[in-house]
């Protein structure tokens, strides 16, 4: 998946997540999708790269790093808790489906109880 088609897919399954919003607290160039305030991913290009950025496990984190040439630490983020995806061929669909799923869980996770099930549909 090159990087253009790993953004606009990754648009798209945002989008999605319940109660996700979409905004620009950084300017234009950086597309930020937040779940109750909090951010869970943000996509931006680095230098002509296009580039998402992710919520992450940590001990997942490390794997995915050494699984995936494409997955790297966060950028200009908290290398222990967020990833940066890249295009390239190591990445499906499915895989970068999964990742935003896991950064939208982690998010959630972290907030009031009450917050969660309001967020989660039963």
């Amino acid at each position: 998946m090159n990087g253009d088609a790993l953004v606009a897919h990754a648009l798209r399954v945002a989008q999605e997540y319940p109660f996700a919003e979409h905004c620009w607290p950084f300017g234009p160039e950086y597309d930020v999708f937040k779940v109750d305030g909090k951010i869970f991913m943000i996509a931006m290009s680095l230098r002509g790269r296009p580039l998402i950025s992710l919520k992450a496990d940590p001990a997942l984190s490390l794997l995915h790093q050494a699984i995936y040439p494409s997955v790297q630490p966060g950028y200009h983020l908290n290398k222990k808790h967020w990833i940066s995806v890249y295009g390239g061929d190591d990445i499906q669909p499915d895989l970068l489906e999964s990742l935003i799923d896991a950064s939208w869980h982690l998010v959630v996770d972290k907030l009031p109880k009450s917050r969660q099930k309001r967020l989660r549909p039963a």
